[in-house]
C-alpha cells in the first residue's frame, strides 16, 4: 500500500538483467483522506487484514468495503465471539478508514477483565519493521455508564496506547514501527470498567523500503514544462527525472539529496526553437547549464542570475537578441559565474544597446575588450568541460572494469592476505575469505590441481555469471584465469551454506519461518534459470551446500560450474556421463542421461526434505558402517502419517501441522522418480509463497 507524495505516482520498471519487464495489471484506488497509511517514506507491505468474530469461511470486501480491502475472517480459539445488529455510528471524525459495519459489527474478547489478549509471531527478519491498526467499536450496551478501556501494548512497550470506547463509536489505534525476533500483541483491560478487552478488526503491515525518493516537485513541474515548451522527444524523458540515478533523463544531472535536486541541464545540439524560457529559472539549484548551438531567441531573461548555484552558464551559438542582463554580468564580473555568449551576433553587451552606426566610431574598442573577456571566460569553460569530461569517462571506465573483471595471481593473494583465511572446500577446491581494495568483503575459491573439477567447468561458471543476474544468485566479481592459477572471486555470504546450518551441533536453529523463506529463495533462483533466462539453464548440481545464505538468512545459488545451457525452450540433453552429487541426482538423469529442466526439480526436492527435517540427503549410522537416503526413511513415515517423526526435532514443535503438511507434500511431488510427473518450478513457487504467506501472522500459543 503506498499513497503518492505528490499529485502523481512515476511507475518505472527497469530491465535488471531477469528479462524484458512488463505490468499485467496496474490498480489504483482514490482515499478520501490521504493521511491514512501514509508513511514518510517507503510503502506498506500487505501480512494481513482479518475480520475478528466474522462468519467463517468468508471475506469481505468491495463495494461492502469502499477502498477495496479484502476481510478475512479469523475466529481465535479461546476467545469469546460478540456482535450486534445495531448500526456503527460513523462520522467524519472517527470513520477515516472506513471499516464496513459488517466487519465492526463483530468481535471477540478475553473470557474476563483479567485476561489479556494476546497476539503473536515469528518475523522472517528481526530488522523488519511492523505496524498494526487495531479497529475497536463498542458493541456491548455497559450498564451504568460504564466503559470499556484497555491498554494495547506491542514487544514490551516499544509501542503502547490506553483506549476507551464508547457505544457503537469506532476507534482506530495505528501503532509505531515495532521490530524483534518476536512480535508480540497484549490487549489488555484497566479494570475500570470490569469487562475484558475486546478487538473487533486488525490490519499488519511491514514496511517496505523505496531505496529512490521522488526528484522535489518543484523541479519536477518546471523540467515537464521546459520538456512540453521545447518539444524534447528523447527517449529517457519519462518518469521521474532523477531516479532510479542509473536512469536519470539524458543531459541531466541530479543531486543525491531527499528528495533529489537537478543540478545540471545539458541541452546542447537539441534543436531548441523559440524564447528561453521561465522554468528555467525554477530550477533553484542549478549549478550548470547548457542550451548552446540551438536556434532560441528573444531576449536572456535576468531571472538566471537569481538562481544562487549557478556556475556555468553557456548560451553560444543561438539567436539571442537585446542586452546582457546587469545581474548576470555583475555576476561574471564578481567571479560567481561563468558565462559564454559567444556567436549570437545580434546580442549586445552594453546596457543601453547604441545604434549600429555609432557603434563603429564609439563602441568597437568596449565591445571588443568585453568579447575578448567573455571569449576567454568560454575558453575556460569548455577546459573545465572537457576536464569534467574526461574523469566522467575515465570513472566509467573503472565501473566497467570493476564488474566481472580479470584478476592477476598477484591481485588474489593481495586481496586474500597470501592465503590466509580459509571459510570452505568443495570439488573445486578451497575457498578463501578476501578484502577487495574498497573494503568489500569476497569469497575466492581457487582451482585445486587435484580438483576433478577443471579449466572446463571454470570456463562454464565465468561464462554464466557473467550473464545471469539475480538477487538470489549469488554474484561474480572477477575472476583469475592465469594458466597456472584459476580462481573465482565471488559476493561473500556471511552465515555460509546451508547444510552447516541444519547440522545437530550448530548453535542457531534455523526457525520454521525461516525456512519456508530460505526455500521460497532457492525457487526463485531456480525459477530465474529455468524461465527467465532465454535460453534455460539447468543447474545439474543443486544441494545444500551450494545454497549460501547472507546476514540475514536469505538464500542464494552456486556453484554453476557444472551447469547447462539449452540452445531452445524445449531442449534435453543425453550426457554418457552423468554429472552431479548422487544423493540429489535424478534418477532418470542417473541411468538414462537425458536432462531437462525437472532434473534439477529432484535436487530442489532433496534440498526442501532437509530443510524440514533437519537430515542430510545420505543418512549415515553413528559408526558410519551403513547408509540410507532419506527417501528411504522418510516414504514409510509420510504414509503413517506421523508428522512428529518427520519435522526436524530441533523446531521443538514450533510449525504449523497443516504448513508442514504442505510443504511435505510439494517435497514429495518434487521428487517422484519419472521426471514427467514431478511439477514445473514456478507450480512450486506459487504454492510456496501462498505457505510462506499464510505463515506471516499466527497466534501466539
Amino acid at each position: 500500500m503506498y499513497v503518492s507524495p505528490a499529485d502523481d505516482i512515476q511507475v518505472c520498471l527497469v530491465n535488471t538483467g531477469n528479462g524484458v519487464p512488463f505490468i499485467s495489471a496496474l490498480e489504483l484506488r482514490h482515499i478520501d483522506d490521504d493521511g491514512i497509511y501514509r508513511l514518510r517514506s517507503g510503502f506498506l507491505e500487505h501480512a494481513g487484514r482479518l475480520d475478528i468474530g466474522g462468519a467463517s469461511d468468508s471475506f469481505i470486501r468491495y463495494p461492502k468495503d469502499v477502498y477495496d480491502r479484502i476481510w478475512e475472517t479469523e475466529d481465535y480459539a479461546g476467545w469469546i465471539f460478540l456482535d450486534t445488529t445495531s448500526i456503527i455510528n460513523s462520522s467524519d471524525d472517527n470513520d477515516a478508514y472506513k471499516v464496513p459495519s459488517e466487519v465492526l459489527r463483530t468481535a471477540q474478547s478475553s473470557i474476563n477483565g483479567s485476561t489479556p489478549l494476546r497476539l503473536g509471531w515469528t518475523p522472517s527478519s528481526s530488522a523488519e519493521k511492523w505496524i498494526v491498526y487495531f479497529y475497536f467499536v463498542e458493541i456491548e450496551r455497559l450498564t451504568n455508564g460504564l466503559q470499556r478501556e484497555f491498554t494495547v501494548s506491542m514487544n514490551d512497550n516499544q509501542f503502547m496506547e490506553i483506549v476507551s470506547l464508547e457505544y457503537l463509536k469506532p476507534v482506530v489505534v495505528v501503532s509505531t514501527p515495532v521490530s524483534g525476533s518476536l512480535i508480540t500483541i497484549s490487549i489488555e483491560s484497566t479494570n475500570k470498567s470490569g469487562n475484558p478487552p475486546i478487538l473487533n478488526a486488525v490490519e499488519f503491515y511491514t514496511i517496505g523500503d523505496l531505496p529512490n525518493v521522488p526528484t522535489a516537485q518543484d523541479d519536477v513541474k518546471a523540467i515537464n514544462d521546459i520538456k512540453t515548451t521545447y518539444h524534447i522527444q528523447k527517449e529517457s524523458w519519462q518518469g521521474d527525472p532523477c531516479i532510479p540515478s542509473i536512469y536519470t533523463w539524458d543531459g541531466l544531472n541530479c543531486s543525491n539529496g531527499n528528495p533529489p535536486r537537478i543540478i545540471s541541464l545539458k541541452l546542447s545540439s537539441s534543436n531548441l526553437v523559440g524564447d528561453i524560457v521561465s522554468s528555467l529559472s525554477r530550477l533553484s539549484t542549478m549549478e550548470d547549464l547548457d542550451l548552446s548551438n540551438n536556434k532560441l531567441t528573444g531576449a536572456i531573461p535576468e531571472t538566471l542570475a537569481e538562481l544562487p548555484n549557478l556556475r556555468f552558464l553557456n548560451l553560444s551559438g543561438n539567436n539571442l537578441i537585446g542586452s546582457v542582463p546587469e545581474a548576470l554580468k555583475k555576476r561574471v564580473l564578481d567571479n560567481t559565474l561563468i558565462m559564454s555568449l559567444a556567436g549570437n551576433t545580434n546580442l549586445c553587451l552594453a546596457d543601453p544597446c547604441v545604434q549600429k552606426k555609432k557603434q563603429n566610431s564609439i563602441l568597437v574598442p568596449v565591445v571588443t575588450s568585453v568579447s575578448g573577456f567573455f571569449l576567454v571566460l568560454f575558453g575556460a569553460l569548455a577546459i573545465v568541460w572537457l576536464m569534467k569530461r574526461k574523469r566522467k569517462a575515465e570513472s566509467s571506465e573503472m565501473t566497467l572494469r570493476l564488474k566481472n573483471r580479470p584478476f592477476k595471481y598477484g591481485d588474489v593473494s593481495r586481496i586474500t592476505r597470501n592465503f590466509g583465511r580459509v571459510i570452505g572446500e568443495g570439488g573445486f577446491g578451497k575457498v578463501y575469505l578476501g578484502t577487495l581494495d574498497d573494503g568489500t568483503m569476497v569469497a575466492v575459491k581457487i582451482l585445486s590441481k587435484s580438483s576433478k573439477q577443471g579449466y572446463k567447468e571454470f570456463q562454464a561458471e565465468v561464462q554464466l555469471l557473467m550473464i545471469v543476474r539475480h538477487e538470489n544468485l549469488v554474484s561474480l566479481f572477477g575472476y583469475c584465469g592465469d594458466s597456472k592459477h584459476i580462481a573465482l572471486i565471488y559476493e561473500y555470504m556471511v552465515n555460509g551454506n546451508l547444510r552447516q546450518h541444519l547440522s545437530e551441533d550448530h548453535p542457531k536453529v534455523l526457525t520454521w519461518s525461516k525456512r519456508l523463506q530460505i526455500v521460497v529463495d532457492v525457487a526463485q533462483g531456480l525459477d530465474y534459470l529455468h524461465n527467465g533466462c532465454k535460453p534455460p539453464i539447468i543447474h545439474k548440481d543443486l544441494k545444500t551446500t551450494n545454497i549460501l545464505l547472507n546476514e540475514d538468512f536469505r538464500a542464494k545459488i552456486a556453484d554453476f560450474g557444472l551447469s547447462r545451457t539449452f540452445a531452445t525452450e524445449n531442449d534435453s540433453y543425453v550426457s554418457t556421463c552423468p554429472t552431479g552429487t548422487p544423493s540429489y541426482l535424478d534418477p532418470e538423469f542417473h541411468f538414462s542421461g537425458i536432462l531437462n529442466r525437472k532434473s534439477d526439480i529432484y535436487g530442489f526436492g532433496i534440498i526442501l526434505l532437509e530443510l524440514i527435517t533437519g537430515r542430510p540427503a545420505i543418512m549415515r549410522s553413528q559408526g558410519g558402517s551403513a547408509s540410507m537416503h532419506l527417501l528411504q526413511w522418510l516414504i514409510p513415515i509420510v504414509e503413517s502419517g506421523d508428522i512428529k517423526r518427520i519435522m526436524d526435532p530441533m523446531l521443538q514443535g514450533k510449525f504449523d501441522v497443516n504448513l508442514a503438511w504442505k510443504v511435505v507434500e510439494i517435497a514429495m511431488s518434487c521428487t517422484r522418480s519419472t521426471a514427467n510427473q514431478r511439477p514445473d518450478i514456478n507450480d512450486v513457487l506459487v504454492e510456496l509463497k501462498e505457505s510462506l504467506g499464510a505463515n506471516q501472522v499466527v497466534p501466539l500459543k
